[in-house]
């Protein structure tokens, strides 16, 4: 009697003990079923990450809010303190011509304001030299110092030294060495200001004032 290991069908496939043949395509088949089996997986657990990646992501947009401007609530302030109204007039063109005293220090002056160049020895027995005026002493007392504007412009710092027979009133005469410059300035208007003496200033830096502008 032969044994079943050692049959041998007809086609020349050998048997195994327990009887069942087997294709030889199986393993190649189990082999093929891994490797799908490990691809869709893998692809599986990309599309898992990729779709909590942007879960993620969604999240994190939709918990910043856009930015927008801070509004405030207007705030009205009240004062306690409540006063009438005043009426201001102001002064007349006239009203230094027929003032008996003299400007205070401090108080702006409007003036006439014209230029001469003669020689020799001023009111107070000094030479003529820049940054000196002629006014009249009954406004603008000799000695003392005064600062000139001229519109926005700064004239500098003068000396009241010398009177004139036709200085009256708010008028001021500034001394220029030329008699062109003179007549190029003409007749203008500003703003005098009395001031007291520099303190500690020297002798040179007192007068700063000339015509056409301050010295620098």
């Amino acid at each position: 009697m032969t044994s079943p290991a050692a049959s041998t069908p007809p086609d020349g496939v050998r048997l195994p003990v327990d009887g069942v043949a087997h294709s030889r395509l199986t393993p190649s088949r189990r082999a093929g079923s891994r490797r799908r089996q490990s691809w869709y997986g893998a692809g599986m657990l990309a599309l898992v990450l990729a779709v909590g990646v942007g879960a993620a992501a969604l999240r994190e947009r939709a918990s910043v809010p856009p930015f927008q401007p801070l509004l405030f609530a207007p705030s009205v302030v009240v004062a306690a303190l409540r006063l009438e109204g005043a009426l201001v007039r102001g002064a007349a063109a006239n009203w230094a011509l027929t003032r008996k005293s003299a400007v205070r220090l401090g108080d702006p002056m409007p003036v006439a304001l014209t230029a001469y160049c003669l020689k020799g020895l001023t009111r107070r027995d000094h030479y003529v030299r820049d940054g000196i005026v002629a006014a009249d002493p009954r406004m603008f007392p000799l000695a003392r110092y005064l600062e000139l504007y001229v519109g926005r412009r700064y004239f500098g710092r003068f000396l009241i030294d010398d009177t004139g027979k036709k200085i009256k009133g708010n008028r001021l005469d500034i001394w220029t060495p030329t008699c062109s410059a003179a007549r190029r300035f003409g007749f203008q208007h500003g703003i005098a200001v009395l001031v007291p003496k520099p303190r500690g200033a020297q002798k040179d830096t007192i007068l700063t004032g000339r015509l056409g502008g301050a010295q620098h």
